[in-house]
């Protein structure tokens, strides 16, 4: 898919799908009640909407998705670097861990990253 964007409620919907799927539409009726509060319909109408968007599928009543989560996630990360930090990786990393502090788990992670990008660069 070339631009996996999805709205906040869209995505809160489709995080219920991967975490459930296959998933019988039923039974993600009663999933978007409990964890979104949603009807029946509002359900009914983002499963037909993100359908003809080609996030998922609904056949014979089970749904599945078409998207990954990754996918979307990339996506999205890549279009707040582009917009917000005119495409600077670095800017984005100094404006994200400002007033933060990381944990050695974290650093050692990105530290990994950077060496691993080197390598393969």
């Amino acid at each position: 898919m070339e631009n996996p964007k999805l709205c906040e409620s869209e995505y809160r919907f489709m995080c219920v799908v991967w975490e459930n799927e296959p998933v019988s539409s039923g039974t993600l009726v009663k999933l978007c009640a409990e964890k979104l509060g949603w009807k029946k319909a509002t359900t009914y109408t983002v499963l037909k909407k993100l359908g003809e968007k080609g996030f998922l599928v609904n056949a014979n009543a089970t749904v599945h998705s078409l998207v990954s989560k990754a996918e979307v996630q990339t996506f999205e990360s890549e279009s707040i670097v582009d917009r917000a930090f005119a495409g600077s990786l670095s800017s984005f990393v100094v404006a994200f861990t400002q007033g933060r502090e990381l944990s050695e788990e974290e650093a050692d992670e990105i530290r990994a990253l950077i060496d691993r990008y080197r390598k393969e660069g």
